[in-house]
């Protein structure tokens, strides 16, 4: 299929997020609709269209791609990641819905003071930019290799059409907008999953059966691994672990993913959101690694050479060899993974920003300068696109590796102070002295960076998986206790 062909189905499938924008915020495009969505959105489509959100291009395109090297060890994660989820719903939610937060870390200045509150939301800042930077430079290195290489377009170019496309649908009415785009997204996205399953087991003439038993009887199809486990990072306990803190922190900690969640209508519907989200989201990924086996079992089949570059394995296959419409569907899919995952995101940084920074909820209140906030969150917004456009420019020069890999080991220094801090909070009823909280924070990344760096040295051998990201959170926890106030005990909230 022509590059141009496909980019006509990416304008296409734009124009539809275009026209749902507009209507979402035609009757009110205020700041409570931005940040919150009234706190008035259903349950069932936060839950689906989080999906979405969660999966990104990174599970669309970079986990397939590692099945590989590493069969089906991130289900390992996943199982993870699912512990995770169930952990937010009952300890995170509920002290966010008593506080009646519109930025989750609105907490650290209730319970510990100023610096704490801004040293969270900085490291949110950070992390997000951060990852979502990778989740857009994973979907924007294949565009451009697939489609704009063909017609000598700068990648730079190519990722400020992606950044003003959701910038274009996304800047009135940001949150309420997004939960009804992630939800169509999502629909694009699990279609294209099971149709481009659909159209490999056709081309090798499987049934469902013959599918199931070619991926199963694959030695790719390992799941666990027990074996190494002081130098191989792929072992159980080291993805697993490592699934629960990435999930605490990079969902529940993390105001991109529970700002959908918070704009729920109460805790119950929040809680039914979030259970049924995991269980989606923990068989999409079983699809996914499926996806990966047999696209490999069909390149080795069809000769078809291997990829340098594991993330590039689905579309090669899908654009050259599956025929028209799987190039379609794919091109698809992965557009609305790239949409429903960047302008989240955008939305989520402009949120925190304008909150935590700004402190545009407690301006909101005063009469008559509605308008002028408005317009402000609107210049944050555009602020925010900029910054991402610079970082992802940035990491077509300094990323080499599987980007989902890249991401979390990014995570496991950046969201480990959220990690320690949340829940020093939460479990103990200690004050602290706000004023040395940024230095613990800011020393704990350090000094997992140089564990990461000497643990074979110092530790028999030992590798850091994403368990880092406990280790992090652990000695920021750990900060904290250090630096208690004497005899002072506050209540908890």
């Amino acid at each position: 299929m022509t590059p141009g062909i496909l980019f006509c189905f990416v304008i296409g499938y734009f124009i539809v997020l275009l026209v749902i924008g507009y209507l979402t915020s035609k009757k009110s495009s205020d700041n409570d609709t931005f940040f919150i969505a009234n706190r008035n959105s259903k349950w069932y489509l936060v839950a689906f269209g989080m999906i979405g959100t969660t999966i990104s291009g990174i599970t669309f395109i970079s986990v397939p791609g590692t099945v590989n090297h590493d069969a089906f060890s991130y289900f390992q994660f996943v199982l993870g990641n699912a512990v995770g989820y169930v952990l937010i719903a009952q300890v995170l939610m509920p002290l966010y819905y008593r506080m009646q937060l519109t930025s989750i870390y609105t907490y650290l200045e209730h319970r510990f003071g100023f610096w704490s509150y801004k040293t969270g939301a900085f490291f949110f800042l950070i992390s997000r930019i951060i990852g979502s930077a990778f989740r857009l430079f994973l979907v924007a290195i294949v565009l451009q290799h697939f489609i704009f290489d063909a017609w000598h377009i700068p990648f730079w170019v190519t990722v400020t059409v992606t950044l003003v496309l959701i910038w274009t649908y996304t800047f009135r009415g940001g949150l309420k907008t997004i939960i009804i785009t992630d939800t169509i997204q999502t629909v694009f996205l699990v279609a294209s999953v099971l149709l481009s399953i659909y159209f490999i087991s056709k081309t090798m003439h499987l049934n469902l059966g013959g599918l199931i038993d070619t991926v199963k009887n694959s030695h790719y199809s390992k799941i666990f691994f027990w074996d190494n486990m002081l130098e191989d990072k792929r072992t159980f306990f080291k993805y697993f672990l490592g699934g629960i803190g990435v999930t605490i922190a990079m969902t529940g900690l993390d105001q991109d993913l529970m700002q959908k969640n918070l704009s729920c209508r109460n805790l119950r519907e929040a809680k039914i959101n979030m259970f049924s989200f995991t269980g989606v989201f923990v068989l999409i990924n079983i699809f996914f690694l499926s996806v990966g086996a047999l696209l490999y079992i069909y390149a080795q089949a069809q000769h078809i050479p291997i990829p340098a570059r594991s993330d590039y394995i689905f579309p090669e296959v899908a654009f050259n060899h599956l025929g028209v419409v799987a190039a379609v569907v794919f091109i698809l899919g992965l557009t609305a993974a790239t949409f429903a995952t960047t302008d989240s995101a955008l939305t989520a940084l402009t949120t925190s920003f304008c909150v935590d920074f700004l402190g545009m909820d407690k301006r909101q209140a005063k009469k008559g300068n509605s308008r002028q906030l408005e317009k402000t969150r609107k210049r944050v917004h555009v602020l925010f696109s900029i910054v991402i456009l610079l970082v992802v420019v940035g990491f077509r020069y300094l990323v080499n590796e599987s980007v989902v890999k890249a991401i979390f080991t990014v995570a496991s220094f950046t969201y480990g102070p959220l990690l320690g801090i949340f829940f020093f909070g939460i479990l103990s009823r200690r004050a602290v002295h706000d004023k040395w909280v940024p230095v613990v924070c800011f020393l704990s990344p350090l000094i997992c960076w140089i564990l990461d760096t000497h643990s074979k040295e110092w530790f028999g051998g030992y590798v850091f998986g994403f368990e880092l990201l406990i280790v992090n959170g652990l000695i920021t926890f750990l900060g904290m206790a250090i630096i208690l106030k004497k005899d002072k005990v506050i209540s908890l909230t």
